[in-house]
Formats: C-alpha cells, structure tokens, sequence
C-alpha cells in the first residue's frame, strides 16, 4: 500500500489509478494524516434467475431422433 500526499496524488492522478487498477491500494493523505483510499471497483456478479425462459422454448418430442442420412452425409463430407 502506498501513501502519497494530496499535491503528488492530483499531479500524478493517473499513474495511482493504474496502481490501484492493478490491484493495490493508495492511500491519500494531507498533512501526513490519511484521508482517502483509492482502490479497484470490483467487478458486480449478477445473481442467477433460473426460469426466464419458462414458456418461452419449445422442444419436439423427436429432438433426439437419427438425422436423415442426407444431413448425416453433409456433416461427414460425403
């Protein structure tokens, strides 16, 4: 963790974003007394909604049937 004053933390503002992108923390301080952390924002996981598609997606009863031989033909270059 570094620590750098408010003057160095505004005149090399990028450079500390790029430390903090890459996972470590700068911590900002004025007069030698901490007062702000710059960190990553970690990325927001979306919860799983089972269901969404209830309704919505039909499968034939013959999903799982033989291909016609014409299509299997295709597939092996026939």
């Amino acid at each position: 963790m570094e620590q750098v004053n408010i003057y160095e933390a505004k005149t090399q503002f990028s450079k500390y974003v790029e430390l903090a992108e890459s996972g470590q923390d700068v911590i900002i301080a004025r007069g030698g007394k901490q007062v702000a952390r710059l960190t990553a924002i970690q990325p927001v996981k979306r919860a799983i909604r089972f269901g969404i598609l209830k309704g919505k997606v039909r499968v034939a009863a013959d999903f799982d049937a033989p291909l016609p031989d014409e299509v299997l033909a295709g597939f092996e270059g026939r």
